[in-house]
Parts: C-alpha cells; structure tokens; sequence
C-alpha cells in the first residue's frame, strides 16, 4: 500500500471557535473524513510553537531533540549552498525594512512584496563582504522573496552556531527556534549563548554584518527606486536559526523501510527533504498562480507515486495568510488547495491501494498572526479501516478522533505505518 503524506503549512488556527478549516468549502478533503481516523498533535510537543524546520523534521520521524542543529543549515543545503563546519555559521535570512538610525523595526518582510530577483540582486551586493576582524567574510544567497540565507564565516578562525537572533520574532530554546509571544519591534543584538570564544567571535562578526549591511542596502539603487514608487525599501537583513554543522541522521527510506519522495516549495524543506535522501522533484517556486501551482505539483506527485511508496507533499499556502491576520484569504487558500489539488488527486490514484495522510506542521492561528503551540488535525484514510465518520476535516472534529492525542510529531509515522501494515 502506498501513502500519501499531505502537510498544509500553518492550516491549523487551534482549538478555537472559528477557523479556516471549518469555514472553508472543501468538497474533496471532506469527502474522505467519514472515512478515516482522526486525531490532534503536537507537532513538537506541549507548550512549544515550532518553526517550519525543526516540525518538518519531527513530523517525518526524527525528534529534533536528538537530531536538530539550527535552521540555517538546512536551509542552507535547500538553496545548494554547503557550510565549512567549524568555520562557518548559517542563518536564515528575511530581507526587511528598519529604520537605519534607531534600528526600529517598520516590516519584518518588507511588505511581503520583495520580488525573488530583487532580492537576488540585493543578496549580490552583500554577497562575499569582508567583515574586518576575525578573518571574516559573509556569503548570502536569496531564494524565495524576502528569503534568503547569510553564511557567516572565518578563514581561519572556528566558529559557533550557538548564538541568538537578531530576528526579534523568534527565540531560541536551546538549538530550537520557536516564535516569541510579545517582541520589541527592534533588531536584536546578536549575543552568545555560552561563554566559548568560538560563540563570542560568531556574535561579533554577525553584529557587524547586521550593520554593514543596512549601509550597504539603505543606500542601494533597488531600494531608492522601491521607494519612489511608494514600496518599502528591503534595507535590513534579519537572521535566525544559526547552526554550524547538518544533523546526522539515519536515511528515512531505511528509518521505515519503504522509498520516499518529497514535493515542496521553499528551501528549508528541500534541504530537510535532501538531508534524508528523499527522492525530491523539482518545482518551479509558486507563482501565486494556485491553478497552475497545484496542477504542476499533482503531475509531480502521480509520477513519483508510480515508483515511491511515500510521496510527502508539502504546501505553503495557508500559512502566510495566518501570518497576515487574513482569515478570509486563509480559507481561500484551504479551498484552492482542495479544488487544485486534492479533488483532482482523488481522481486520479486508485483509493483501494492509497492511503491519504493529512496534517500541518504548526498551527498559525489568523487571531495571532503567529505560530502557535496548538495541537494540528491529523487524518489517516486507510483502504478498508473504518473511519471515525466525521463530515469535515477540522479542528473540533479531530479532537474527538479515534487516533487521540500524539504527543510529539515523530510518533506519527509510526503509528500511520502500524495501520497500513495491519490493513495489508
């Protein structure tokens, strides 16, 4: 039997009255909830709001407690870019906008309307920048809009990832970054998390960069033009998530014994995707287009499921409106999912041989316009087990599931796996 792994971004608003889920009209996902097994899940676990990152990777099994080193990393391998380990520190990177003198922060993301070839041609002024002490040097790339990813690095000297942000939205719980629930609009300083010269010298040359970068990006032509035409200028670069080193971790296709595949848009899940040597097809970033996004990644997924037993899917679409407090444009964004994506996928597998799992890696709730600490919905159809006979996939329904309470996101395959094989 094979599976499909479905994970929305950011679908899940908690255990709230109203949420996207419930609102939105999804004809497809909810034709096959009667069916399935239903449950909540901490992602994590209890009490922590994960990033993207370090949910992925619990999701697919790997407790990011045992395994996780940072972000930036990850992202890093997503963009094709590999750090020097013990010489360079990588960060994920948001181009946004700040006041130069007071260092206030305006946007964290530069109205979110940073084109992915503007920001290539900011990343190219900063790119190779030489940070006057320490023999350091910065290497940036961008990848999607405001996205990019800052190396940090030393041709001499050894470095440290254990260091904090200069992303004020985002604090660091020991290697995980998770999102701060009140912050000062102001960039961070970045400190050292422990008393090592190694972390010292990292906080050092990124506080540097933080500064040279505003000089170099406040001033840029890209930016003055931004700013006659009334746009924000991208004149500040906010990093988080620094690690110094990839996790060491066992092939997923040998973890569980079955071949994997990956469709996903942005690069920390390529790279996390690359990490466990999943089979990853490459995909155009999204245009914004859903019709045409949808229909490349359904192409994307009936080939790779002709020759992998588990193709993982993972689309972005609800998350920034959750960010964005856009509740209507998050519920538009469930069911253009579902009409682009799911009721033509149900179309097209044969439903006596696939199962279907469907899950998010965070809750971003559209009421806090962050991620949250709430358990996401979980649905497993399964061919011929009976499901728990719900008509809509959503929050409230998934709490009086069969499936109960997963307590940490790295139970969940397992315990998906254990259904199919008894179904077998």
């Amino acid at each position: 039997m094979k599976l499909i792994y479905l994970v929305l971004d950011g679908a899940s608003d908690g255990l709230i009255e109203k949420t996207a889920l419930k609102a939105a009209y999804k004809p497809g996902l909810d034709s096959i909830a009667p069916k399935s097994l239903c449950g909540l899940m901490y992602t994590i676990g209890k009490g922590i709001a994960p990033e993207s990152d370090s949910a992925v990777l619990s999701i697919l099994g790997y407790d990011p407690h045992k395994y996780y080193t940072g972000r930036g990393p990850l992202e890093a391998l997503g963009a094709g870019m590999r750090i020097r380990e013990g010489y360079e520190v990588a960060f994920r990177a948001n181009f946004a906008t700040v006041d130069p003198q007071t260092m206030r922060i305006i946007d964290r993301r530069c109205g979110r309307d940073l084109r992915s070839e503007e920001a290539k041609e900011l990343a190219e002024a900063l790119d190779g920048m030489d940070l006057g002490t320490y023999d350091g040097y910065v290497r940036v790339k961008a990848t999607i809009g405001h996205r990019a990813v800052v190396i940090i690095g030393s041709r001499s000297l050894n470095l440290s990832g254990n260091v904090s942000n200069t992303d004020p939205a985002y604090v660091k719980k020991g290697l995980i970054s998770v999102a701060a629930k009140s912050y000062e609009m102001k960039v961070s300083k970045c400190e050292p998390l422990d008393d090592t010269p190694e972390a010292s010298r990292t906080a050092r040359l990124t506080n540097i960069f933080t500064r040279k970068a505003i000089q170099i990006l406040d001033e840029h032509p890209l930016n003055l033009r931004r700013e006659r035409e009334g746009r924000l200028k991208a004149n500040a670069v906010l990093l988080r998530d620094s690690g110094d080193r990839l996790p060491r971790v066992e092939p997923i296709g040998t973890k569980f014994n079955r071949s994997f595949s990956a469709i996903v848009e942005m690069p920390v899940e390529k790279g996390i995707a690359r990490l466990l040597e999943m089979r990853v097809a490459e995909a155009p970033p999204p245009t914004g287009v859903r019709a045409k996004d949808y229909a490349i990644r359904l192409e994307a997924t009936l080939r790779l499921l002709k020759e992998n037993d588990v193709v993982y899917v993972h689309l972005k679409g609800p998350d920034e409106p959750g960010h964005d407090g856009d509740f209507q444009g998050k519920v538009k964004a469930l069911e253009d999912i579902d009409k682009y994506f799911v009721i033509p996928l149900l179309g097209r597998i044969d439903l006596d041989s696939t199962a279907i799992l469907v899950t998010s890696d965070h809750s971003t709730p559209w009421t806090l316009r962050t991620h949250s600490d709430a358990p996401v919905p979980v649905l497993l159809y399964v061919p011929g087990v009976k499901g728990d006979g719900f008509n809509k996939f959503c929050e409230e329904n998934c709490a009086k599931g069969s499936l109960g309470l997963i307590e940490h996101g790295w139970l969940l395959l397992p315990k998906v796996f254990e259904v199919m094989k008894e179904k077998r």
